[in-house]
């Protein structure tokens, strides 16, 4: 059992150390963290989506957005794409699992909106679909991935792919790059000295 905690907190470091001595993927956070400032200096929002435990990070970084993350201020437009079960349930059961996000992009959506995709392999299709919806309307597009990147690394604006192929070192590198984010946007909109 110990072994295990041990093993586990060594490979979650190792992968943090790899982004962090990584320059690459550095600047792709930073273009990012831009990218989502100007998203809001000219007043859109931002939309996130993934599956399973990836939802939950959708969940979780549109919160931090909406409400607060490290001190308060007003809030910022954020949209967790996989929360509604009405509208969830209707697409999926109309159109199918594969179109639970693009339909809501294609309604919500609007040019100068960031959309924020959420997948470990990048090979979601619904996510694949929501790409697709988001460059027809001129939305930028951001990629949370692992391994390879998948098909998201050549479909997204910017794609931030962590350099591991372990879906829980991936999604823990996820929701830090996604603290930082959200860290430097609040600093940049709202800190004061």
């Amino acid at each position: 059992m110990r072994e295990t905690i041990h093993d586990s907190i060594k490979n979650s470091i190792a992968v943090k150390t790899a982004i962090l001595n990584d320059e690459k993927i550095l600047a792709l956070i930073e273009s990012a963290a831009k990218t989502m400032l100007d998203c809001y200096k000219s007043g859109h929002k931002v939309m996130f989506a993934g599956n399973g435990g990836s939802a939950a990070d959708a969940q979780h970084l549109a919160a931090e957005l909406v409400n607060r993350f490290r001190f308060d201020h007003i809030g910022l437009p954020a949209i967790a794409l996989s929360t509604d079960t009405s509208i969830l349930t209707s697409i999926g059961n109309d159109y199918g699992y594969d179109f639970l996000f693009s339909r809501q992009i294609a309604a919500q959506g609007t040019a100068g909106d960031v959309f924020i995709g959420i997948s470990t392999s990048g090979n979601s299709k619904n996510i694949l679909q929501a790409l697709s919806v988001c460059k027809e309307k001129n939305i930028y597009t951001i990629g949370l991935t692992g391994g390879d990147g998948g098909k998201m690394l050549s479909l997204c604006d910017n794609c931030i792919v962590v350099p591991s192929k372990e879906t829980a070192r991936i999604q823990e590198s996820h929701i830090l790059i996604g603290h930082i984010l959200c860290e430097i946007v609040e600093n940049a909109l709202f800190k004061q000295n």
